[in-house]
């Protein structure tokens, strides 16, 4: 090769290293070979409170036209931008970014040189080049000032003048008054004043968008503050006629109409810029102060949303410090060698938000050797998965119990977590804490011990307006929703400090979320869905469920209402539910992806007889759940459970579903009571007000007929429905009712004193009548006790103590044991009674057994084959873990 195909290429590569910029993240993943994800990218400068949260709306909205031209006139934006600026219409352009915007005022071609002080934005320059005009690079004062006087004599010429305020890299400003007095003096020259950085400032400041001299042109970037460098947008301003000439130098429909629509918006958003000034105004200078303490750094005063600064340490420059970070911490900085008067020490950094600014601060300090901890780098966090959902009742809690149980076959270490959750459905630890069930399950599903730690909320509602809050398994309180919302803040250190101490112990974390991550009233103040998934790093799959229906339109009018930041969180989806043949969504999948980006990870089918707690009460109150095989109807027992308004803890009925010879009836109408074999009165939140509506509906009096002499149904009421079956229910400190004493049902001769103190505790005993063990837990206000002698305790725990009554034929029980049919021994004999009551022999044998590993090994094995774990796997860096396992699975291993 000679020598001049040998050094053809120079020029070139020198050129690609003086207008080098910042935010190459790809590059910098390469260089040490990391995901571009895991680089905590410091180098570009973007507001640190992100986009807008309205942006994805937007977005989805302008999609609905890209079938056609955007309006090359831009006209709503341009009203927008005259409306905010109070100029006129004709005064302002817009261009597909500010960098579009300078290049076509470089080439203008009305003056002979260009003058740019530097150090400055190295695109001016290039802008320069791109179109043949001369560079005059004027420098600055010591404390980087545009050195107006000096340029005087540069001025004589006529020229085109690049100044930027605030000026990049340096963060300095310089007086418009002192602009608009020179442009005065030197109206053969044109000025162009970058303000790409001054939406941070102030919003009173003096600025040269609207007061502008005639041969001012001014700059505008929207890229910068509002978080939307991949839609890019730019206005420049200036007088009519000069518009005109940059508009000739632009291509035709330079602006989309994404990037139209959305800058529409953000110049109409001001409580989003009032924010983001305020914001970013606190965390720079937090910053600045943080850096300041770490030897060897000189830092720049600013008023941007960066900082300039230079290594001062001998030997070491600030090349030596960006190839530090980014090998030992995955920060990356921007270098300022390339800048007009700078040289390899100096850097600036971009200002981000708490955490980032934290983190770029202690790992500084790392490198210096002043570290203030162990912690030198960045941690990865514990890999957690999240299942978020389109709506209460999507099967979040079910498919957490599948990934909490598949995890723990391919040999994880794995826990369940959900942050918040409502719901009357709620269990007792061995420690005597209170939990949701659901948590309970996806618990065994890891074969773990329950701890409120993977539940740390806990709101049970009393009323439609307010619910007792339960804070890592203790009541804190009664709130009412503008209470609870004020409680919040406290409530959600609880969540985070329990979620750090859990996930510190395992391998894997699989986090359930709660409703919709897209309920717009919730999210300024959510502590259980995307605030939980960003706290945890967590990957989030979100659900919907198809049988329901709609479930396309849902997903994707989720992922429009969620932030760029929450939709990066998103993984992918998962059908749940799905009844047919899969893959005849494929064409819906394909359309999904088009709107959203995401893939689709799994097709869940509808899974008969899941024989797992449903997570919720919706299926429970819409008198639905699967049941298994079941013998004749003249061969089975038919039991009532009774729909409570406020019920609470209906899994206590889930064992009876799995029995061949028991038909389970769901009731509210007392119409529909007809006479039963048994009826099961569960626990109830609100004993007083659910004794009440059953009064008003006229099942009370059903009970009360049914309970009578010649009649054969037995009556068992659970908690609060052992409570309504007494004399009386006093509440003497008013915690349900404002009556101090009120009627129960008369069918046991009991009374019920509710009290402030609640009962929650696990329980072991005996019934008494068959002598089989039983077990379970209680969670009650209030101690109930005995009228008369002509009494009998049904149960009695192992002290001795009773657990509940029964009148002496039998035929009328109460008891607070929960769990109470969870005994496969218990549940057998209470069938078979039933079984002889109505003239049907005694089966005697045990039919079933409630025991939840077999369904949850099911449930997996159906979950793994319908999603694709390997894609999961690799979502929490855990690529290649579960291939072998899901062979060893798909075998029968």
């Amino acid at each position: 090769m000679d020598r001049q195909s040998l050094f053809a290429g120079i020029p070139d590569m020198l050129d690609e290293q003086k207008f080098a910029h910042g935010g190459n993240v790809r590059r910098m993943a390469e260089t040490v070979g990391c995901a571009p994800e895991e680089i905590l990218d410091f180098s570009a400068n973007v507001n640190p409170l992100g986009p807008p949260p309205w942006l994805g709306q937007v977005v989805g909205q302008a999609l609905r036209f890209v079938d056609a031209y955007p309006d090359p006139e831009c006209h709503d934006l341009i009203m927008a931008a005259s409306e905010k600026y109070k100029v006129w219409p004709t005064q302002v352009v817009a261009g597909n970014g500010a960098s579009e915007l300078l290049f076509a005022i470089a080439g203008m071609r009305r003056h002979r040189q260009a003058i740019i002080p530097s150090p400055t934005y190295v695109d001016y320059a290039r802008a320069c080049k791109a179109h043949g005009l001369s560079i005059v690079e004027a420098g600055m004062t010591g404390d980087f000032q545009v050195n107006f006087p000096a340029m005087g004599s540069l001025l004589r010429t006529s020229s085109l003048v690049f100044l930027c305020s605030p000026n990049n890299p340096t963060g300095t400003i310089f007086s418009p008054a002192d602009l608009r007095e020179v442009a005065s003096m030197f109206p053969q020259s044109t000025f162009v004043v970058d303000e790409s950085f001054a939406e941070f400032l102030p919003e009173d400041t003096d600025r040269l968008v609207r007061d502008r001299p005639s041969n001012v042109i001014t700059v505008v970037s929207l890229t910068k503050f509002y978080a939307i460098p991949g839609i890019r947008l730019g206005l420049a301003f200036a007088d009519p006629d000069v518009i005109l000439r940059i508009r000739r130098r632009m291509p035709a429909w330079s602006v989309n109409i994404l990037a139209q629509r959305v800058g529409t918006r953000c110049l109409r958003d001001t409580g989003y810029a009032a924010r983001t000034r305020e914001q970013t105004g606190l965390l720079r200078e937090s910053l600045a102060a943080g850096l300041r303490q770490v030897p060897g750094i000189k830092v720049f005063p600013g008023v941007a949303n960066y900082l300039l600064c230079r290594m001062d340490r001998v030997g070491q420059d600030a090349t030596w410090l960006r190839d530090r970070l980014l090998a030992e911490h995955r920060i990356g900085i921007r270098l300022c060698g390339n800048y007009t008067g700078l040289d390899d020490n100096w850097f600036r950094v971009a200002v981000r938000d708490k955490d980032d600014n934290e983190s770029l601060i202690r790992a500084m300090e790392a490198v210096s050797g002043t570290a203030r901890g162990p912690v030198v780098k960045r941690v990865k966090r514990t890999p957690a998965l999240m299942i978020q959902g389109t709506s209460s009742n999507a099967g979040k809690s079910v498919l957490a119990a599948a990934f909490c149980r598949i995890f723990l076959q391919d040999g994880y270490s794995v826990a369940p977590f959900k942050a918040q959750n409502m719901s009357l459905n709620s269990f007792v630890t061995d420690q005597g804490g209170e939990m949701g069930r659901a948590q309970v399950t996806q618990a065994m599903a890891c074969r773990l011990t329950p701890d409120v730690r993977m539940n740390p909320v806990l709101l049970k509602p009393g009323s439609d307006t307010g619910s007792q809050v339960i804070v890592m398994g203790r009541p804190v309180g009664n709130m009412s929703v503008r209470e609870y919302v004020e409680y919040k803040p406290r409530a959600w250190e609880a969540v985070k400090t329990a979620y750090d101490s859990l996930a510190n112990e395992h391998d894997i974390m699989v986090i359930e979320g709660a409703g919709s991550p897209a309920e717009v009233n919730l999210k300024h103040h959510d502590i259980v869905n995307m605030a939980m998934a960003r706290f945890a790093e967590a990957r989030v799959l979100l659900t919907g469920d198809i049988d329901r229906g709609g479930v396309f339109a849902s997903i994707v009018g989720t992922m429009n209402l969620l932030t760029p930041l929450e939709r990066d969180l998103v993984e992918g989806f998962v059908i749940n539910r799905f009844r047919g043949d899969a893959s005849l969504l494929d064409p819906a999948f394909g359309q999904m992806f088009e709107h959203t980006g995401k893939p689709v990870l799994g097709t869940v089918p509808y899974i008969h007889s899941l024989g797992l707690p449903e997570e919720d009460s919706v299926s429970f109150k819409e008198g639905f759940r699967p049941e298994a095989a079941k013998f004749p109807d003249g061969e089975c027992v038919d039991i009532v459970v009774l729909d409570l308004p406020r019920i609470s803890n209906f899994n206590d009925i889930d064992p009876l579903y799995a029995e061949p010879d028991v038909h389970v009836r769901v009731v509210t109408d007392a119409r529909d009571v007809g006479t039963p074999d048994a009826i099961i009165i569960p626990g109830s939140k609100s004993t007083v007000g659910d004794m009440k509506a059953l009064r008003g509906t006229g099942m009370a009096a059903v009970l009360r007929e049914l309970a009578g002499a010649g009649n054969r149904t037995r009556i068992v009421g659970i908690c609060g429905g052992f409570q309504m079956l007494g004399e009386t229910v006093d509440d003497p400190y008013g915690l349900e009712s404002e009556t101090t004493r009120v009627e129960g049902f008369g069918l046991l001769p009991v009374q019920t004193t509710l009290a402030p103190e609640k009962t929650l505790t696990r329980t072991f005993g005996v019934h008494s009548a068959s002598g089989l063990p039983v077990h379970g837990y209680e969670i009650h206000h209030g101690h109930t006790a005995p009228l008369s002698d002509d009494l009998r305790v049904a149960l009695r725990d192992n002290a001795g103590e009773p657990l509940g009554y029964m009148r002496t034929d039998k035929r009328v029980m109460g008891t607070y044991l929960h769990g109470l049919f969870d005994s496969d021994r218990f549940r057998r004999w209470f069938i078979d009674q039933l079984r002889m009551d109505r003239g049907l022999s005694p089966l005697e044998q045990i039919q079933t057994t409630f025991d939840l590993e077999d369904a949850l090994d099911h449930l997996a094995g159906v979950v793994r084959e319908a999603v694709d774990m390997d894609s999961v796997y690799k979502a929490l860096g855990l690529s290649g873990c579960c291939a072998q396992a899901s062979l060893f699975y798909k075998m029968g291993g």
